[in-house]
């Protein structure tokens, strides 16, 4: 979900809080309209990357 340039890991560790997870979108460099996206999402609590990208985009 939050790649960083080089592929690697962004250094997120789940479960993780939606809040927790825009904070690190935005420490990536996420850009304004994903951050939205993950921030308006009904879900509080991820376990994992697949449920983020699920949530955000469907």
């Amino acid at each position: 979900m939050f790649n960083s340039p080089a592929g690697g890991d962004p250094g997120g560790d789940y479960p993780a809080n939606r809040d927790d997870l825009v904070a690190l979108a935005k420490e990536n460099g996420a850009d304004d309209a994903l951050v939205e996206k993950l921030s308006n999402t009904g879900t509080e609590q991820f376990d994992g990357p697949n449920e983020v990208q699920k949530a955000v985009f469907g």
